[in-house]
């Protein structure tokens, strides 16, 4: 399982550890990752999904996981919220 949020696609980054005599080691930087079940509205499912707390917010910000979905970019998707989105896209045409 990647390092990777299926909502914004945040990823492991690397860097410098930088001491005080300023010796450089490499290190990671890891997105804050959990493990939520986020409810759609619309297709009355609940979807299990691994983001970052900071993408967490943003959905309940935005209103919901059908609202965030709407607005997000297909290529920062992972597969699972791709099809997620897919499948809203769709029902939501067939209603209007």
């Amino acid at each position: 399982m990647s390092r990777r949020c299926e909502l914004t696609g945040k990823a492991v980054l690397s860097g410098h550890l930088v001491s005080h005599s300023n010796r450089k080691t490499k290190r990671k930087f890891l997105p804050n990752l959990c493990n939520v079940t986020l409810q759609s509205d619309a297709l009355q499912r609940s979807f299990r999904l691994r983001v970052t707390a900071n993408a967490l917010r943003s959905v309940e910000h935005r209103g919901g996981l059908d609202a965030f979905l709407a607005k997000a970019k297909a290529d920062e998707l992972s597969t699972t919220a791709l099809a997620v989105k897919r499948e809203l896209e769709k029902k939501l045409a067939a209603a209007s």
